[in-house]
């Protein structure tokens, strides 16, 4: 009936409508808003779907007129409880003491569930077919009618939607749709947030890949750098090696010839002056040749080093005796700065413990490392002259200690120091403080990795600026042993 139609009629007729009317108004109206303010909190929520549950529970409770009502969801062969509004704390109690229960149970949730159909029952207590245990449960939460909707999900549910009163009668076709309303809102926030969920999951896979990928495209880099420069050092080594063997061997021949020079001699009458001239060029012709021979050895032993640096690959790991490589790589670090800055001097302080003895590790390895180490450390320290003058004494300190289990080598020098900023990204590959050209940012990276992926041991760094730097490497004895990482 319109408001025309009622002019026709008495007024009493056209109020009872009108009232009717507005009443219908009212609640379409209340139900539309609470269908926008779950639609708000699916929107807020998309990491937890529990704010979802819990507004449609209060609101299915409040616009059904309901005693109680609840939301479940299927986990499994398991009905779990999701949110409940009790209109009493034992009504409450005793549903959460019904829950989780099995989708076999014969409770109207799990039946729904198991089903996928919506169920309802309008008077439990003079129904016929309602066994006593369903009707002593119905007076333990206080209800007498209920209706419960399932939640689908591709024609399966996925939960339920439950309103129980605590008056008899049927449910109205407007409020079991405004159930199924709440139930496709339910299934969309739970598909939101699992839909999120495989998002962040799959974003965290393709950062990790993407890291892995960076991590083996900066491996690869420095191994072709690494190559190229041991490729480079074998050549010049090589080319070295075969003229430095003609001095050798020409010096060592030379100091016989002399002997045997000085044995010729001595049968020849000379004067006694030029006698003495003889004797003493002779004698500073073997002091020369000796010096060849001994320096010559020296550079044999350097060329040795640089041939056993340049090799591809770690070679095999091996008992090694640490304190001489230490001692070994120190001098051949001295050597090769010495080449470059022939005015440079340094003052060195060893204090190797003997009990470090013999250690498993990769020789040609750790010989990298330390060669690193100790030449940052010249370069630290020739910065450090430069600023400071000719007051300055360039001193590199380098010590082990065994440790049990451990044994540690420090390295340390008074050089310019590391800044705080600039520690926090030492082991960073690529990163260099270095100008262009000087420095590739490898070597400390290159430096860990050896040390702590390789061998299982740390590498730390203390430093004070403008006075000194000092690194600290552990190593495991054996290959069995393993430093926690912190």
């Amino acid at each position: 009936m319109t408001m025309d139609q009622c002019t026709s009629k008495d007024p009493v007729s056209c109020g009872v409508e009108y009232a009717r009317l507005q009443e219908e108004l009212t609640i379409a109206l209340e139900r539309q808003v609470a269908t926008a303010e779950i639609l708000n909190v699916i929107a807020r929520s998309r990491t937890d779907v529990q704010p979802v549950f819990d507004v449609i529970s209060s609101s299915a409770r409040r616009l059904l007129g309901g005693q109680s009502a609840l939301v479940t969801r299927v986990v499994g062969d398991m009905l779990h409880l999701a949110a409940c509004t009790a209109g009493s704390p034992d009504g409450d109690e005793e549903i959460h003491a019904s829950f989780p229960a099995p989708l076999t149970a014969g409770g109207m949730h799990s039946r729904v569930a198991a089903s996928a159909t919506i169920a309802f029952r309008f008077d439990i207590a003079t129904e016929a077919g309602v066994s006593e245990a369903v009707k002593n449960m119905a007076r333990a939460r206080g209800y007498r009618s209920i209706v419960v909707v399932p939640m689908l999900r591709e024609g399966s549910a996925i939960g339920t939607i439950g309103v129980s009163r605590a008056e008899p009668g049927a449910f109205g076709e407007s409020q079991i749709d405004l159930l199924k309303t709440f139930a496709d809102q339910a299934v969309i926030a739970v598909e939101n947030v699992r839909l999120f969920e495989e998002v962040q999951s799959r974003s965290t896979q393709l950062s990790r890949s993407l890291d892995d990928l960076r991590a083996a495209q900066d491996r690869l880099v420095q191994t072709e750098k690494l190559t190229s420069l041991g490729q480079l050092t074998a050549g010049i080594a090589h080319e070295i090696k075969n003229p430095l063997n003609f001095v050798n061997n020409f010096a060592s021949l030379s100091a016989e010839l002399t002997e045997e020079l000085s044995e010729t001699l001595a049968d020849i009458v000379v004067p006694p002056p030029v006698r003495e001239e003889i004797a003493e060029l002779s004698h500073l012709l073997r002091d020369n040749l000796d010096r060849i021979v001994q320096h010559g050895k020296r550079a044999d032993s350097i060329v040795k080093n640089m041939l056993l640096h340049s090799r591809g690959g770690g070679g095999a790991r091996r008992p090694t005796d640490l304190n001489a490589l230490v001692d070994e790589s120190l001098a051949l670090a001295y050597h090769g700065a010495r080449a470059e800055q022939p005015q440079l001097t340094v003052g060195f302080e060893r204090a190797y413990d003997p009990a470090v003895g013999s250690i498993e590790i990769f020789p040609q390895e750790i010989t990298r490392v330390l060669l690193n180490l100790v030449s940052n450390g010249f370069y630290a320290m020739t910065r450090q002259l430069g600023e400071r003058g000719l007051g300055f004494a360039p001193t590199l300190s380098i010590c082990t200690r065994s440790l049990g289990a451990f044994v540690e080598i420090r390295i340390r020098d008074n050089g310019s120091g590391i800044p705080a900023d600039v520690k926090e990204k030492v082991f960073d590959p690529f990163f260099t403080t270095k100008p262009p050209g000087e420095g590739t940012g490898l070597g400390l990276s290159m430096s860990h990795d050896i040390v702590v992926k390789q061998h299982g041991g740390r590498i730390d760094v203390e430093t004070e600026p403008g006075a000194f730097t000092e690194f600290i490497v552990t190593l495991p004895r054996g290959s069995g042993t393993r430093r926690q990482q912190s």
